[in-house]
């Protein structure tokens, strides 16, 4: 089999069978990569760090890197297609579905189940990536008294206070406020502020 067949096989596999997102498919890509030896894990590791700053759907980036490694311009494109194909395919039977039968209160409850369910897992996804900010070593008692006096943790209050209110109270433009953020990290660590 191609090594191009096989990418567009993996990662089609992938979106069609994976739920939850693309931070769901970390495993699941984790486990391809490594089967197949596409990756070492120190390599896999550094890109979902570049996945998770650039733009874009982190799943996707993570396709098109995997099979740019693999199979160059046309491998990065074999396991894109392959992964967005499945989720592809379903949402537009759902929305010809949803056209028909959005009148029925089976249909309706269902959205308003999923309403909830996106708004839980979006509350879910804050709570814990706040607390892997603010709380990176747990609650430790002998652990929070120097966090709490480091220049780190309070600087990435402040940012995250003025960076809130830009955003709800000003209505600021989203990109405008990550590369305002991005300027305030730059400068406050030159300036020795905060130790990058």
């Amino acid at each position: 089999m191609s090594v191009y067949l096989l990418l567009f096989l993996e990662f089609f596999k992938m979106g069609a069978l994976t739920f939850g997102g693309g931070y769901a498919m970390i495993p699941f890509i984790e486990e391809t990569v490594l089967s197949h030896g596409w990756l070492t894990t120190r390599e896999l590791v550094d890109f979902i760090a570049v996945s998770e700053s650039t733009p874009g759907a982190f799943a996707v980036n993570m396709s098109t890197y995997v099979g740019s490694e693999v199979g160059g311009l046309f491998g990065s494109v074999c396991a894109t297609v392959g992964l967005v194909l499945p989720p592809f395919i379903l949402i537009l039977i759902i929305a010809k579905c949803y056209e028909k039968f959005k009148q029925s209160l089976i249909v309706r409850g269902v959205m308003l189940g999923l309403k909830s369910t996106v708004v839980g897992l979006i509350g879910a996804t804050v709570i814990k990536v706040g607390y892997d900010i603010f709380f990176p070593f747990g609650f430790d008692i002998e652990v929070i008294p120097y966090e709490l006096s480091s220049g780190n943790f309070w600087f990435i209050i402040v940012v995250f206070a003025v960076m809130l209110f830009l955003l709800l109270y000003k209505k600021l433009n989203p990109i405008l406020v990550i590369v305002l953020s991005a300027g305030a990290g730059i400068a406050a660590g030159y300036t020795g502020l905060i130790s990058l």
